[in-house]
Order: C-alpha cells, then sequence, then structure tokens
C-alpha cells in the first residue's frame, strides 16, 4: 500500500533559527509526551509497507534501549505522531535520536538515495493526565480521518487505534493509567474509547493541540502548567500574539 498525498493536519512549524540556541526538551519523568516529526519540506517518508514496518521495528529497538512506553502512535505518509512516556529524564531525546538516524540509513539505503529525510528535530509538548492524555490519544489516531484518508481510524492500518480498540495485540503498546482507568476489562476499555473516538475532536481541541505542539509547551491545566514551570524553572504555556489574557495561562480545553 502506498501512501497517496495528503494534506498535513498539523500547523506549519518552523525550523529554529540556525543562530538561535536551542532549548534543551521540556522532559518530566513519568509525564507522557506528544511527539510529532515531519519529511523535509513536507516530502514523504513513507514510500510502501516496508518504509513502515522498518520505522516501527526501529521504534520498538530505540524504546525498549531506553526504556520508553508507547502509548498510541500514527504513521501518516510525510510525519508521524507518537505519544510516549519515560520514567527517566532525557530517555525520549535519546530514543528519538536513535530512532531518526536508523530510519534515514535504512530509508536512503533501501531506496538508494542520499538525502536528509527530517525536517530538523522532532516537536514535543508534555501532556497533562485525565482529559488532556486522553484527548492527545483521539487526536492521534483520527489523524489518517481528519486527512480524509480513511472513514474510520481502524481502517488506518499503521496506528494503535487496532491495539486500544481491542482488535488485535501489538507489543509496541503499553496502555497509560489513564486510558486503563476507563475500564475493568481489555473489553470494557476498548467499548468506552471507542465511543470517545466516535466524539471527534473539537475545533478548540485542534487549535490546542497544534499551538502547543508548535511552542513546545505543556498541554494541561493551570495547576499541572505550575507544577511543570517549577519543575523546570522555564515558561511552560503557550504564548499568543497580541496582549496576554488570564486565558493563555490554561490548556483550552
Amino acid at each position: 500500500m502506498r501512501f497517496a498525498a495528503q494534506h498535513v493536519d498539523t500547523e506549519a512549524i518552523p525550523s529554529p533559527a540556525n543562530d538561535m540556541p536551542r532549548q534543551a526538551r521540556l522532559e518530566i519523568p513519568g509525564i507522557p509526551l506528544h511527539l510529532t516529526q515531519r519529511g523535509v519540506n513536507r516530502c514523504a517518508i513513507f514510500l510502501d509497507d516496508d518504509d513502515c514496518r522498518h520505522y516501527l521495528r526501529l521504534l520498538r529497538e530505540s524504546a525498549g534501549s531506553h526504556g520508553l512506553e508507547v502509548h498510541a502512535y500514527v504513521l501518516m505518509g510525510n510525519h508521524v505522531h507518537l505519544l510516549v512516556s519515560s520514567g527517566e529524564p532525557g530517555k525520549v531525546s535519546l530514543a528519538m535520536r536513535q530512532l531518526g538516524q536508523a530510519c534515514v540509513t535504512g530509508f536512503n539505503r533501501r531506496h538508494r538515495r542520499t538525502v536528509t529525510l527530517w525536517e530538523g528535530r522532532f516537536k514535543s509538548c508534555l501532556v497533562d493526565s485525565d482529559r488532556y492524555l486522553l484527548t492527545a490519544y483521539r487526536y492521534i489516531e483520527l489523524n489518517p480521518v481528519r486527512a480524509a484518508m480513511v472513514e474510520k481510524p481502524e481502517h488506518h492500518h499503521w496506528s494503535s487505534v487496532h491495539a486500544n480498540l481491542a482488535l488485535c495485540d501489538d507489543p509496541l503498546v503499553t496502555p497509560h493509567a489513564c486510558f486503563m482507568a476507563m475500564g475493568d476489562t481489555r473489553q470494557l476499555r476498548a467499548e468506552a474509547y471507542r465511543t470517545w473516538l466516535e466524539q471527534g475532536v473539537s475545533d478548540d481541541e485542534l487549535i490546542a493541540i497544534r499551538r502547543y505542539l508548535q511552542q513546545e509547551r505543556a498541554f494541561g491545566s493551570k495547576r499541572f502548567q505550575a507544577m511543570a514551570e517549577k519543575t523546570l524553572g522555564r515558561p511552560v504555556s503557550v504564548r499568543r500574539p497580541g496582549r496576554p489574557s488570564r486565558d493563555d495561562e490554561g490548556g483550552g480545553i
């Protein structure tokens, strides 16, 4: 199956200027991160099913090497979304570096190319628990539906939705505690999650998630943001054009 060209669901995220120092990643042990990484110039990073299988194999290897838990993922034609967490600071960045470098090597060897595959570093934002986390789950797994690639999320093969809807076993996927709280059994969780997916992502949720990813901040409640800011010693709420308002402090959903 080849990926047809499709629009990108996230807003254009400019690469940092070369003369600007890079800030350290927002990583707090045990707090999930929503990650996205796209192909350079929005070019395809998956040309066929073998590319997708190769990426997931490398993701399993890097996650295993660095102690990452993968809660949700989706592979699109020219970008990926991941929802991960780690118990140790810095491990997500190390895992993504290993994954990115291995993907470039494998892609170029397989397709007999010498190209830059990724558009700079991956983007990421911290994600609060409860509704915020489940909203990130839903945002990620509904990507193919929003891109008009499929009618239902489970029609897209390269996604964690199959495991989260209890349609198959996926050794890559580790349900987060908030997901586990949706039901006492796997089937009950799947039924509750299907209902959650069917509600869709609101426009406000789309705007909030895209903004927090673009600026690499902490997507969550004011209390969560205050905790993250105190822990990291840096601002974690989004910056909006114009004069700041009181609403800028929260996650917006």
